[in-house]
């Protein structure tokens, strides 16, 4: 396809090219007609850019992939299940010179891309690569084995005595917990805590889920983390609705953040969540062992609801106590005033 032909350092990219990797990368699903017209594709397009930016550097001489093109050649390899070694030796038949002294890097670098622009993950092979974000070292076998061995980790913490209730929602992480949400575009990352437990990241790109019916990543983990976002983003909530019109812009969210399916209440069971089962665990944890440190907080904060009535009702009593004790200070020290000027 013409489209693909494009350089990859070429910014912004246009709408035909924008299609076509859609169209290319991941082949159009059965979406009903309203879900496809709410995705919103610019998050997905703004990291593409970011990340050709990044492994293009110095003219690109550090990675092999110039073109659209050859991403979708190293996906088809992806999907067909190639191990890494074969990859990279097919990718090696292409080379205009062999023998030079950064040709596992070029090539290395080629793969690592078209993985993280397929999948949003943060695939690297080279540990020299320095990033905050949770890393996945693709070395050998192929990709789909490296991503099951991450993400499916089982169980190993015990959700006795927890349950996700509505109130478990983004929005009161930070008006009650005074947990900092920020978006990440990995997604690796998602619900994990960060900064001495005050920051959780959440992957919030609903849009590339909903699309992506990719063979690669382990089956229904797209789906699980849709079920998360619905658990942290319920359609309909006051709250939810506040805090996505507050950052949405600022922190360049996917729209349809806004257009979560409901869940019913089988589906809120921690037994439901394989992939994000501890995560959410240590979440939730973290959640209920907050105490607001401020008024409006407190105000935001019925957990408890015998405790927040409690808690109201003796602010109530307080303010009244002292109001009707400045009342009775101005009225006593009015009458000392009157029988000392009577005249």
């Amino acid at each position: 396809m013409k489209a693909l032909k494009g350089a990859l350092n070429i910014s912004p990219i246009d709408f035909k090219t924008r299609h076509a990797i859609k169209e290319k990368f991941w082949p159009p699903t059965t979406l009903p007609t309203y879900q496809q017209d709410s995705l919103d594709w610019e998050p997905y397009f703004r990291y593409y850019d970011r990340q050709c930016q990044a492994a293009l550097v110095d003219r690109g001489r550090f990675v092999m992939a110039k073109t659209h093109q050859d991403i979708l050649d190293l996906i088809h390899g992806f999907d067909n299940g190639l191990p890494r070694e074969s990859i990279k030796e097919s990718l090696k038949l292409k080379l205009s010179t062999r023998g030079r002294s950064n040709e596992d890097e070029i090539l290395d670098g080629a793969i690592d891309l078209a993985a993280r622009l397929y999948l949003m993950v943060n695939v690297a092979v080279d540990t020299r690569m320095i990033s905050v974000q949770t890393r996945l070292q693709w070395a050998t076998g192929d990709l789909k084995q490296c991503l099951q061995a991450h993400f499916g980790e089982p169980h190993v913490l015990s959700d006795s005595g927890l349950r996700l209730e509505p109130t478990f929602t983004a929005a009161n992480f930070e008006y009650i917990a005074g947990i900092r949400v920020v978006p990440t575009d990995n997604l690796a990352d998602h619900l994990r805590l960060m900064d001495r437990d005050d920051t959780v990241a959440v992957f919030c790109n609903v849009s590339f889920l909903r699309r992506n019916c990719s063979t690669v990543l382990p089956d229904g983990l797209a789906a699980e983390t849709l079920q998360t976002l619905s658990l942290l983003f319920p359609l309909g909530d006051v709250q939810t609705r506040r805090w996505l019109e507050k950052h949405a812009t600022s922190q360049g969210l996917d729209t349809a953040l806004s257009f979560c399916n409901p869940l019913k209440l089988t589906d809120r069971q921690f037994e439901e969540f394989a992939f994000w089962h501890d995560r959410l665990v240590i979440l939730k944890q973290a959640f209920n062992q907050s105490r607001p440190p401020t008024i409006s907080q407190w105000w935001y904060d019925r957990r408890n609801g015998v405790q927040w009535y409690t808690f109201w009702v003796a602010i109530v009593v307080l303010i009244l106590t002292i109001f009707f004790g400045l009342v009775q200070s101005i009225e006593g020290a009015l009458q000392v005033y009157k029988a000392f000027h009577s005249t």
